[in-house]
């Protein structure tokens, strides 16, 4: 008996941390970013701009060592899939570490900043259920969120999905 309820935990938890969401909240789609003009947008306003298209979404931050460790496995996505939009998310402190992260870098893509002095616990992070950095998120081209968490070991699984 003891077994036959520790394989059930067992099976219970491994369901329940894979499951990926498949909407966003009405918080995240409202919530409010920075673009690289200084400019306020929701990300409810990225998304529908990107409508009709494949995304990627990267949240991350150039204080991060795994973001800048996974760099170049995000730019190996973007070479062999070229149609697909990149949207990159800072959760720096600042906008000025946010821009240099962005050069340093060389990264391509569409850009936004959190200003959030609470960061990764802050609102959007929140309402994103963002618990590591960088994360990936991809909506397919009917806007379905298709990976809701993945992290930077998820490569596989993320290129998968876009080429669906």
């Amino acid at each position: 008996m003891k077994k036959l309820i520790m394989l059930l935990a067992v099976a219970f938890g491994t369901v329940s941390c894979n499951s990926q969401k498949k909407e966003f909240s009405s918080e995240a789609l409202n919530g409010k970013l920075t673009n690289l003009d200084g400019k306020e947008v929701t990300f409810q306003s990225v998304i529908d701009a990107n409508k009709g298209k494949t995304v990627v979404v990267e949240i991350w931050a150039s204080w991060c060592g795994d973001c800048v460790k996974a760099m170049p496995k995000m730019k190996e996505l973007q070479a062999s899939n070229p149609n697909v939009a990149y949207v990159f998310i800072s959760m720096d402190k600042t906008a000025d570490k946010w821009k240099t992260g962005i050069e340093k870098h060389d990264l391509k893509g569409q850009h936004f900043w959190v200003n959030d002095e609470s960061g990764m616990k802050g609102s959007f992070g929140k309402s994103i259920d963002l618990d590591w950095i960088p994360r990936y998120i991809v909506i397919n081209k009917k806007g379905k969120v298709v990976l809701y968490r993945a992290i930077e070991t998820d490569f596989d699984k993320i290129n998968i999905e876009i080429t669906k």
